[in-house]
């Protein structure tokens, strides 16, 4: 099936560039949610994940560390897919606060000296400089998370201490009248903002009585590191994720809420909770300020990347085109994730720029090749250009598939089949969306969707469409374009 997807995307989106487009949106159809790297898919396994480490690859145009990194090389394609060091509330949280996660190959000639004779998988603790601090060895082949949680704890620990004593040092200096030596003693605290922000908060303010004022903003909160207590809050996530993929979202805004309680400092909860407003209960206000918070917090890459395209997909509902897509391409650039490339790809195809959107949809296509919503979403490019046959058979065999009911409506109408058609929209409005909040704009997408354009003036789709909120321009010319919640 993805040798036809990839065969016949690019022809798809050329056949589209006789349309000119002058309106663009991404609308609805599942893919959102589940802190919005849950993908089309939402099986749920025994013990569903929660925290996703931000590991990002090694590029020789990486510039110097901000603070410690933290190299994984992976023995295989296979290795990599199936290591437990993908997830990690405790690498996630470190990522936050400037311990980059770096993976790389280890046959990189650049990064021969932090392999040396180790076989792969390893895992090494590195300085700024790029100098070794520890390095962690497999296990029969194994590299675990808990091996490499423990080394990285105990360099942190190892750093915090010598703060310590530098953060008294200073203090006792400054008692005993010697200023000079006191904040000789307190600056390289202060400087710590990244790595040990409450740290570097009480330096600044033993600077600031000593007539030094230190420039920059500090959380109010660091993270919860303790073992017991990450354990709970860990369990409290998944049981609000377990919730979710339920469909009792009510629940499982109460469990993401008491987790974001019991760690302030965490934005993987405050990520869980915003996708929930945003994509499951409609409640765009309170998702705004959940993304604002998280970008305004020390926050992991997967979280800040959520809230961008939260905010990107909320703005250009509300008419911001332009903002909306910068948003979104900041999204992309702070970490990849499927659904806002998807939402790039719809954006681009509707600008008439092709390139860029077959650009996007390949690039989704990697993150996520086995995602079945990946090869619905292109189906409608298909449908829209002619390859009626091969999009009627990607949506056969996925029309289970209720997160994506709207794009596979969006092939049906566009191959002629007005009653399946008609029978999807209101599956998705009526089954898969739970809240009229959210109905009310998914409707108004589908109201100006060039995909739905056989349906525009029929009056079963005008009635199924009613509960639009009038929010989106109509189009004033034809437009061709897919729906990406």
């Amino acid at each position: 099936m993805k040798t036809i997807v990839s065969r016949l995307i690019a022809s798809s989106l050329i056949l589209l560039s006789a349309i000119s487009p002058i309106w663009a949106t991404c609308g609805g159809g599942g893919g959102g949610g589940t802190g919005g790297t849950g993908g089309g898919n939402s099986s749920m396994g025994a013990a569903p994940t929660v925290y996703n480490v931000p590991w990002k690859g090694w590029t020789t145009a990486s510039g110097p560390a901000k603070g410690l990194v933290l190299y994984w090389f992976p023995a295989s394609k296979d290795e990599w897919n199936k290591s437990s060091l993908r997830t990690s509330r405790t690498l996630t949280l470190y990522s936050g606060q400037c311990v980059s996660m770096t993976v790389a190959d280890a046959r990189e000639p650049e990064l021969q000296k932090l392999v040396g004779d180790s076989k792969p998988p390893v895992a090494v603790l590195t300085a700024p400089d790029g100098s070794a601090i520890s390095k962690v060895e497999n296990t029969a082949g194994k590299l675990k998370v808990e091996q490499v949680e423990k080394a990285l704890d105990a360099e942190m620990k190892q750093r915090e201490t010598a703060l310590d004593e530098k953060l008294k040092s200073g203090k006792d200096k400054a008692k005993g009248g010697d200023s000079a030596a006191a904040i000789a003693e307190l600056k390289p605290v202060a400087a710590e903002k990244c790595l040990f922000p409450k740290k570097a908060k009480e330096a600044s303010k033993e600077l600031k009585k000593l007539g030094v004022e230190e420039v920059g903003s500090f959380p109010a909160f660091t993270p919860v590191f303790t073992p017991r207590e990450s354990a709970r809050i860990e369990q409290v996530m998944r049981s609000g994720l377990i919730a979710e993929i339920r469909e009792n979202y009510l629940a499982a805004e109460k469990l993401y809420s008491q987790a974001h309680r019991m760690d302030p400092a965490d934005p993987t909860p405050l990520r869980y909770l915003g996708e929930l407003y945003r994509h499951h209960l409609g409640d765009w206000d309170k998702a705004k300020t959940v993304f604002n918070q998280i970008l305004d917090m020390p926050a992991d890459a997967i979280a800040r990347a959520v809230a961008l395209h939260g905010l990107g997909k909320i703005t250009i509902h509300e008419g911001e085109f332009k903002k909306g897509l910068a948003l979104m391409e900041q999204s992309v650039a702070e970490f990849p994730i499927a659904i806002a490339y998807r939402n790039l790809a719809v954006y681009w195809n509707s600008e008439g720029d092709l390139e860029k959107g077959n650009f996007y949809t390949q690039k989704a296509f990697e993150l996520q090749p086995k995602d079945p919503y990946n090869l619905v979403f292109a189906a409608v490019f298909m449908a829209a250009s002619g390859h009626a046959d091969e999009a009627l058979k990607i949506a056969q065999a996925n029309r289970n598939l209720l997160p994506a009911s709207y794009n596979l409506a969006a092939i049906y109408a566009q191959t002629g089949h007005k009653q399946e058609a008609l029978a999807l929209l209101k599956r998705h409005f009526f089954r898969y969306e739970r809240y009229q909040a959210v109905r009310a704009k998914e409707m108004m997408e589908a109201r100006v969707d060039a995909v739905f354009d056989s349906l525009r003036q029929d009056s079963s789709f005008l009635a199924l469409t009613s509960g639009a909120d009038g929010r989106l321009q109509m189009p004033m010319r034809e437009i061709k374009g897919t729906q990406q919640q």
